[in-house]
């Protein structure tokens, strides 16, 4: 085993999922610093794993010599502030979904723009954790796509869904701040489409403000329609203001010209793949479930295991994370013309260069 790689972790919710590295005895990778905004809480965590850090100012974890990557899981609109500061100190950085997320997309673009540039000019590693590239139900099909074994994709639909009442109780940022849906929520199933398809082209977007969390000001439910560059069309359910969603939290659809496929996935409840073949050329119809074994080995924790194991290799091989900062970018860039169709009720173009 090489040398352990120093880990800061900003922001103490999902964050802590990092200490599940210290259990897998095949990860390079050592908590050495946390922060958060509670003195109180930041402090009783790092008794709790005997970090030998901590702080509430992220300026002064990012310039500690001992830690070689950030870890930010912050509040969403706070991820731009801390992946800047962490870039500029030299630090190699892992950035919780989504790259950056601000109400109605405001300023989004040009903090993507900020932060590509300082990752390619200082050459630092750079991975957004967006977790259902690396959920295996999702990883299945993905490879009966590569593989071919669809055909020629015609159309797909995908979707992330929630009851976000109550959530203020323990999570008072996504109203205060608030959360925009669009990214916090949306970016799920934009940026899996876009690890099939690659860049969109254009967005139509109808939403509404539901009310069920009165105190949430803005629109929490989008019906998100997408057209790629490669002519592929496909459609998204974003919906986060609903009562008790009568599907599991994740799904996507790909319907091809050989068969289609269904996959979806719950949160520590398993997921599950369903491949149907064009039976009028006598193929079979294969299905396979994804049952969770225990806590941290399904769901979010399974995912840090695989995206940061991941990113490992790719610092001690120098190879390239994905997705990378540009392609987080990309998918901000859909989120950012969701908004614009929302206000202009057209279709708009995405951006797809950053930089």
């Amino acid at each position: 085993m090489l040398e352990s790689i120093g880990v800061g972790v900003i922001g103490l919710g999902m964050g802590q999922d990092m200490y599940l590295l210290h259990d897998d005895p095949g990860s390079r990778f050592e908590v050495r610093g946390i922060c958060a905004s509670t003195e109180e809480k930041t402090r009783g965590v790092a008794e709790q794993h005997g970090t030998p850090f901590w702080t509430t100012d992220y300026r002064t974890l990012v310039e500690r010599e001992d830690i070689d990557v950030v870890a930010v899981y912050s509040p969403d609109h706070l991820h731009g502030d801390h992946c800047v500061a962490a870039l500029e100190a030299g630090k190699h950085v892992v950035c919780t979904k989504p790259l950056v997320g601000r109400s109605r997309g405001e300023g989004v673009l040009e903090e993507c723009d900020q932060i590509v540039r300082l990752a390619q000019s200082k050459g630092l590693k750079f991975l957004v954790g967006q977790t259902m590239r690396f959920d295996p139900e999702f990883h299945a099909a993905k490879q009966f796509y590569d593989d071919g074994d669809l055909g020629d994709i015609l159309m797909a639909e995908s979707h992330y869904v929630h009851d976000i009442r109550g959530v203020a109780e323990y999570t008072p940022w996504r109203v205060d701040a608030p959360q925009d849906f669009l990214f916090g929520g949306a970016c799920h199933p934009i940026d899996a489409l876009r690890w099939f398809f690659g860049d969109v082209e254009e967005v139509f977007v109808y939403a509404n403000r539901s009310g069920l969390t009165p105190e949430y000001p803005i629109e929490d439910n989008f019906m998100i329609n997408l057209k790629f560059t490669s002519g592929i069309i496909a459609r998204i359910l974003a919906a986060y203001g609903i009562v008790h969603p009568p599907m599991p939290m994740m799904g996507m659809s790909l319907y091809g010209t050989k068969g289609s496929i269904r996959c979806d996935y719950t949160d520590f409840k398993g997921g599950h793949v369903h491949v149907i073949f064009d039976k009028m050329n006598g193929l079979p119809e294969f299905q396979t479930s994804f049952d969770p074994i225990m806590e941290g080995s399904y769901g979010h924790g399974h995912a840090v295991r695989q995206y940061m194991a991941h990113l490992e290799d790719c610092i001690v091989n120098d190879g390239h994370p994905s997705p990378d900062a540009a392609e987080g970018a990309k998918t901000i860039a859909v989120g950012a013309a969701c908004w614009e169709s929302v206000k202009t009720e057209q279709p708009v173009q995405v951006r797809n260069t950053f930089g």
